[in-house]
């Protein structure tokens, strides 16, 4: 096969999609779907007109996909905006897409994006940020993902540790970010809970529970972005706190921590405080260090370091802070949190305007703009 043929007719077949009507995501994904029927089949039946086979084939996975999306969206539609508490009712055949989508022969972070991406609904643009890569390194993993499993019988299912990360990040995007699913999340998270008896799995619906408890609270009438210390907590679901808490706890008396249990444990110290101000910043320093011992990841030693700045002083949040690297999503923005909490307003409004024009998130970016310019305010005062 003459793949730089293919590569070749990749733009011109991307160009007659959208000029039928698919936006350029979409089309971009079905083109990838073609190529890779392309490299299944025609070493042994090459097609006369290649470009006219590649058209025809990436049209017919755009009308797919297009289905199977509308498919989800209903399926998202029936689910009430809050989770009602206790056991999930009817179990459907979305949880087994998971464990099918996470194929033994991929690997973990391959067969986590090509979840994502084909039954999470997420764009390749959020699966990207959300590992921290470039949207062009995630679209390639994706697409080497569906080589992958092209060819292979889906009948041996992937592992729970891979569809717990995948819901996680879907409930991660769905809380913060362009599509609802955090909702979905929980609905099959807690199936996942009813069939598996296992802490992790707990770990993760404890966590999902407590962090979707201050949803109402998040965001101000206007949409704009609310920070936890500044959240009216009369708006928290108490319920949904207890019921976290009490999943949690009952996965923790097990002794076999993980990482989503870590994460529960610093959500509902969190829940657990009456006021900003009587958070228990000693013992979620703690925590955080079980959860980097866990994860080994510079996000959590991040957040860490401003817990550490809460504990012990700005100070000491800022030489936790200069450990790590300075390219690292939300840096400047913490650097800016605690340069204002040490007195240095300057340094910390400069810092604001550029964590600002870092942001990807629209919230976020004008939630940063007013902390830089209100002071720019107290300075000029």
């Amino acid at each position: 096969m003459d793949e730089v043929l293919l590569r070749s007719l990749t733009p011109s077949v991307l160009t007659v999609l959208v000029r039928r009507g698919a936006d350029f995501a979409a089309a971009e994904d079905a083109v990838q779907d073609a190529l890779v029927e392309a490299f299944r089949v025609w070493a042994a039946d090459p097609p006369r007109d290649a470009k006219g086979w590649l058209v025809t084939v990436a049209w017919r996975k755009f009308l797919d996909a297009t289905r199977a999306d509308a498919a989800r969206r209903r399926r998202e539609d029936r689910v009430e905006e809050e989770p009602a508490p206790g056991p999930a009712p009817a179990v459907d055949d979305t949880l087994q897409l998971y464990f099918l989508c996470a194929h033994p022969s991929l690997t973990p972070a391959s067969a986590v994006a090509l979840t994502l991406r084909a039954v999470g609904g997420l764009t390749t643009r959020q699966i990207a940020q959300a590992y921290l890569v470039p949207e062009a390194t995630m679209a390639q993993r994706i697409s080497r993902a569906k080589r992958t499993v092209s060819g292979v019988r889906f009948d041996r299912p992937g592992d729970v540790a891979t569809v717990l990360r995948v819901l996680y990040l879907v409930f991660n995007e769905g809380y913060s970010g362009d599509v609802d699913l955090a909702a979905e999340a929980i609905r099959l998270t807690r199936q996942l809970a009813a069939r598996i008896d296992h802490p992790e799995v707990a770990g993760l619906l404890a966590l999902m529970l407590l962090h979707h408890a201050r949803r109402a609270a998040r965001t101000g009438p206007d949409g704009s972005l609310v920070p936890l210390a500044e959240q009216d907590r009369g708006r928290w679901d108490t319920g949904l706190i207890a019921e976290g808490v009490g999943i949690l706890q009952a996965a923790l008396a097990r002794d076999r921590l993980g990482e989503f249990q870590a994460q529960a444990a610093i959500a509902a110290l969190h829940a657990d405080a009456p006021t900003a101000e009587e958070t228990d910043w000693v013992q979620i320093v703690e925590w955080y260090d079980e959860l980097a011992r866990l994860t080994d990841s510079p996000v959590v030693r991040l957040n860490r370091a401003v817990a550490v700045g809460e504990a012990d002083g700005p100070r000491a949040g800022l030489a936790a802070l200069a450990a790590l690297d300075a390219a690292l999503p939300r840096h400047t923005a913490v650097a800016a949190y605690l340069h204002e909490r040490d007195g240095d307003l300057a340094k910390a409004a400069r810092l604001y305007a550029e964590a600002a024009h870092k942001a990807a998130d629209l919230a976020e970016r004008d939630h940063l703009t007013r902390q830089a310019a209100r002071l720019n305010a107290r300075r000029g005062r």
